[in-house]
């Protein structure tokens, strides 16, 4: 009677387990057929092409930004620099005299230094669309590209890219378009450049600048004066909360060797 009792059971849970099982399958086979339409509902939704180029693009750009920043607005100095700390380090106000005040190098340093983004950039933006085109056209869509110009642009707190490519999607009757892609990387890159234009402008005038007057006027700024060789000056400009730093050399004023400046 026991051994009778044992085996229904056993059949119980047997049974039990096939209809769990077949459970499974089926919401299983449910889920698949029905994925898009719960991406939809749950707000679950396909990177849009503007999100795939800002991950493309961001880490080039960031990194790109940062090695301009310590190079004095130059992305490659081959001339007129100083190497201080294995960095070679553009003069952004330079003269070869001795007595004399410099003379500023770049006075368009914004545009100069978008200019170098540009540069570096260019290669980097075309690659990043070449791949968001084979990544739709994996995924059965017919992709329409057309390059455009790229505009890189220093802004407060912030540089943006604008890039006028047109980009046509079409997957059976939908037809996605896109005129323009924006791309934007946090950085205050455009405070520090003119923090250091305003330095410039005392370099040329005076020959020197007064550091402390910068950090009292700006709290989250630390200004840096450090000597370099051959007179020049190299000043390190740092936010203090980001971390974010703009780096550029001068030579201005510069006394020869042994010259004993007359006392009044």
């Amino acid at each position: 009677m026991n051994v009778k009792r044992w085996m229904i059971n056993k059949r119980g849970q047997v049974t039990i387990f096939i209809i769990i099982a077949i459970i499974i399958v089926a919401a299983a086979l449910l889920i698949y057929s029905f994925y898009p339409q719960i991406q939809s509902s749950l707000g679950v939704q396909e990177q849009n092409p503007n999100s795939y180029i800002q991950f493309c693009l961001e880490n080039d750009l960031k990194d790109t930004v940062n090695k301009i920043s310590t190079q004095g607005g130059d992305v490659n100095p081959v001339d007129n620099y100083v190497l201080y700390n294995d960095t070679q380090i553009k003069f952004l106000c330079y003269t070869g005299e001795f007595y004399r005040s410099c003379i500023i190098q770049q006075p368009m340093l914004k545009q100069h230094i978008e200019s170098e983004i540009n540069k570096v950039m260019n290669s980097k933006v075309d690659a990043c669309f070449a791949s968001l085109k084979q990544s739709y056209e994996g995924r059965g869509y017919t992709v329409t590209l057309q390059t455009g110009i790229k505009n890189f642009e220093l802004l407060p707190k912030r540089v943006a890219a604008t890039l006028n490519y047109s980009l046509v999607l079409t997957k059976g009757t939908d037809v996605q378009k896109y005129n323009s892609f924006v791309v934007f990387l946090n950085n205050n890159i455009y405070e520090l450049s003119s923090i250091a234009n305003s330095i410039l402008n005392w370099e040329s005038l005076y020959g020197d600048s007064e550091t402390t007057t910068y950090m009292t006027f700006y709290h989250d700024l630390k200004v840096e004066k450090k000597l370099g060789d051959n007179g020049a000056k190299i000043y390190i400009l740092t936010d203090r909360v980001s971390g974010n730093k703009f780096q550029f050399a001068v030579r201005s004023q510069v006394w020869p060797a042994g010259y004993i400046a007359p006392t009044a």
